[in-house]
């Protein structure tokens, strides 16, 4: 019953992965109507909007209303992922200002190492084949990201501190999901972080309606798919999940993302490309095996 729980927890976070890496797609047709702010902001309160019906059908029928620590512990959750989403997504943003996509792709999948390193730190043991796994998803992805001589600058300092949130976020998820509603914590990790990228875009940029109009289809898939469905199943889907593997299967959305820019973009891939996509998704099949317990 565990493992197939297991696999089903998988199979919803690689969903994620690949709802996540065709949004690269849309983020860079977006990028050219819009600032990133505008269209983080955007899009994370249309996530948050497509999920209030939602709520709504799953709370039909239910007549008692849970205890208050149950709710500060939603609201707690929803709010520290929130902030933590927005941070790393505006580091993001910045950093690629200064740098490659390539480096910037690499440094920020470098959670995949930051997540187990803070795990020994929190007394989470890893398995000997999630370390493998992990050198192995490291490696594909510097096969599949990094196009020139790697260098230390402003914007790879400013990637690597998103990386950092990004670990912190998917931490704080594996703390709070198995303790809270996932959908309604997602509800209000959106608004949360939709309110963040709101004020920061008002000091940096200048939205225009025009602009957002032209903008709709991008933001559209963003905001529900990407913000509304994935995120959600990214919390449904770390429950009762080692951070350190959960990590691993959403560091798919690199290779989905080339794929992706691939057949719809018309992006060729070399070879080193492709040997990169093998490593990465011979990571994610290695780590998935089960592990014999010690008597």
């Amino acid at each position: 019953m565990k493992h197939n729980t297991t696999c089903k927890n998988s199979l919803l976070l690689l969903l994620a992965a690949t709802i996540w890496g065709i949004a690269f797609v849309a983020q860079s047709v977006g990028m050219d109507y819009v600032g990133p702010f505008t269209f983080n902001c955007i899009r994370s309160l249309l996530g948050g909007l497509v999920l209030l019906p939602v709520i709504w059908i799953f709370n039909r029928g239910k007549k008692s209303s849970p205890p208050v620590s149950e709710k500060k512990t939603l609201w707690l959750g929803g709010i520290c992922c929130g902030i933590l989403l927005a941070a790393g997504s505006s580091f993001q943003q910045l950093g690629i200002m200064y740098t490659s996509v390539g480096k910037a792709g690499f440094i920020t999948a470098c959670y995949i190492i930051l997540v187990p390193i803070a795990g020994l730190f929190l007394k989470r043991k890893c398995s000997p084949l999630v370390w493998i796994s992990v050198i192995l998803a490291l490696f594909g992805l510097y096969l599949l990201c990094m196009n020139e001589q790697l260098s230390i600058g402003k914007g790879d300092i400013y990637v690597f501190i998103c990386a950092i949130f990004f670990t912190l976020h998917i931490l704080v998820i594996d703390y709070f999901s198995p303790r809270t509603d996932g959908v309604k914590m997602s509800c209000i990790q959106f608004f949360v972080c939709g309110i963040c990228c709101g004020i920061i875009m008002l000091f940096t940029e200048t939205p225009r309606l025009t602009d957002i109009l032209l903008a709709w289809k991008p933001i559209a898939y963003a905001g529900i798919m990407s913000c509304g469905v994935a995120y959600t199943l990214q919390i449904v889907g770390q429950k009762n999940m080692n951070p350190t593997v959960a990590s691993l299967i959403l560091s798919l959305e690199s290779c989905i993302s080339v794929l992706a820019g691939w057949i719809i973009l018309g992006q060729s891939l070399s070879a080193k490309e492709i040997t990169g996509c093998f490593f990465m998704f011979a990571a994610i099949i290695l780590v998935q095996l089960p592990v014999k317990q010690k008597l």
